[in-house]
């Protein structure tokens, strides 16, 4: 038996999943240096969707985020990196994934888990290597989904290949909370049995009940870290209770021997914070077993209600949870996480109102124009050519087709430009961080914006 090492996501995906991504970094400092205290392995409290809501809704710059937090603890920081989608939605040039990643591990990050959402190995090749060669750990991800093509000799073939391009540790990622303990100790077990001598992390979500039990099994199998968050924020779609599965494993030798009590300081902390943003605290109070059915992320059902409600169409829900399944199958079976999910979640959701593939999206017209990458198995041609017609789809890697895109950033965030990292921002949301970069600097400048642009006032002053 060895020691259990645990990474707390309550930072990143913890609010994430329960609270839309909302946590202001005025809450997250004061705890900081409790948390680091306990002996996490690492803290995940960056990337994912954290970069964009700290701009689009927070008034927080994510690099200050970073900054701060570094500046307050010892132990390793942890990231979601999205491939070459960054910490956005689309591919991004290797110009903007590189300046990216140096940027970061030059504000304090250690460690990057990358993951691309098809599991193409492929979108994760320029990612690994800057991480790699800016001597940060390198930790690809195993997207874990269930189809007629994700076989246990599927995620092994994928983990010997991210081992064999420099992984430092390798994680199974499973977003929508669909993996059972049985199917999590074969996949882990056969994965060391292959031969994997890095670390395996397994990285779970709540939303099914199984979390904890999958741990477990996994824990057996031999898995060396797992993912969880502070319990005032933890189950419903997060992850599973670090002191849940410390009691669990208290006296065993996988004990990882932390202190129940600052524990517990800390999740007082948490559930005072989390009153202050109930009204994004909305995910489901209990397990919601549809989606051992649907294999959907936490937040795509309410995306799904959303939608349909400005349609005026909330009744065809049912429709669109059936047809969600199909669409799966006809793009591939890719698993449904960013941007997968939302491109096939639309998808289903215009299929239903409007017909099968009669009009779609922006994001479907380039999936099927290979620009998201390889799906795991083949999409159902009929469907590819109603949508594209005879074009044929790109077969090389995505990036491959993209020109560098920071110049054009540079120039765009020019006049509220305070740092380098500000041309990274703009690269990623050419909507959203020029706006925040304009008001950042109104608030510096002891500015009224909404007064200076009706007067046409042009800023730096």
């Amino acid at each position: 038996m060895t020691k259990i090492k645990i990474t707390d996501t309550t930072m990143r995906d913890g609010h994430q999943s329960l609270l839309a991504t909302r946590m202001k970094t005025g809450h997250i400092l004061p705890i900081l240096e409790k948390h680091d205290t306990i002996g996490f392995h690492s803290l995940e409290m960056w990337g994912g969707a954290t970069f964009d809501t700290c701009m689009r809704f927070c008034g927080d710059d994510p690099w200050e985020r970073l900054k701060e937090i570094r500046r307050r603890v010892k132990t390793p920081l942890q990231m979601l990196l999205r491939g070459q989608n960054v910490v956005g939605y689309r591919n991004y040039a290797d110009d903007v994934l590189t300046e990216f990643i140096k940027k970061a591990v030059y504000n304090g990050m250690d460690i990057f888990r990358v993951f691309d959402a098809l599991n193409d190995v492929r979108n994760l090749e320029k990612a690994m290597e800057v991480v790699i060669a800016e001597g940060a750990h390198a930790q690809p991800t195993v997207v874990y989904t269930i189809s007629p093509v994700h076989s246990t000799g599927y995620f092994i073939k994928i983990a010997k290949t991210l081992e064999s391009m420099g992984a430092h540790s390798i994680c199974i990622k499973d977003m929508a909370g669909i993996l059972a303990p049985y199917p999590a100790y074969e996949i882990v077990k056969s994965m060391k049995d292959a031969g994997i001598k890095v670390p395996i992390q397994l990285h779970c979500h709540y939303t099914s009940g199984m979390g904890a039990m999958a741990y477990l099994k996994a824990i057996e199998a031999g898995v060396d870290i797992i993912d969880c968050a502070i319990s005032s924020m933890a189950l419903q779609t997060s992850q599973p209770a670090i002191e849940t599965m410390c009691a669990s494993l208290k006296g065993t030798g996988y004990d990882p021997g932390f202190d129940f009590k600052a524990l517990n300081e800390i999740a007082e902390y948490w559930k005072k914070i989390r009153e202050q943003y109930a009204e994004f605290d909305v995910a489901s109070k209990s397990v919601d077993t549809n989606v051992m059915v649907y294999q959907i992320p936490g937040g795509m059902v309410s995306n799904f209600i959303s939608q349909l409600d400005k349609q005026n169409a909330l009744h065809r829900l049912p429709e669109v949870l059936e047809e969600l399944p199909r669409v799966r199958e006809d793009f591939g079976y890719p698993p449904l996480v960013t941007p997968t999910s939302q491109i096939v979640g639309t998808q289903a959701v215009m299929n239903v109102l409007l017909g099968r593939y009669k009009v779609n999206s922006s994001e479907t017209i380039q999936y099927m124009r290979g620009y998201y990458g390889q799906p795991p198995a083949p999409v159902n041609e009929e469907v590819r050519r109603t949508i594209i017609g005879d074009e044929q789809p790109i077969t090389c890697r995505p990036a491959d087709m993209l020109e560098p895109e920071l110049p054009a950033a540079k120039e765009l965030c020019a006049p509220f430009m305070e740092k380098e990292e500000d041309i990274v921002s703009c690269a990623i949301y050419p909507q959203v961080a020029p706006k925040f970069l304009e008001e950042r600097m109104a608030r510096k400048l002891n500015i009224d914006l909404e007064l200076a642009r009706q007067g046409n006032k042009v800023y730096p002053v």
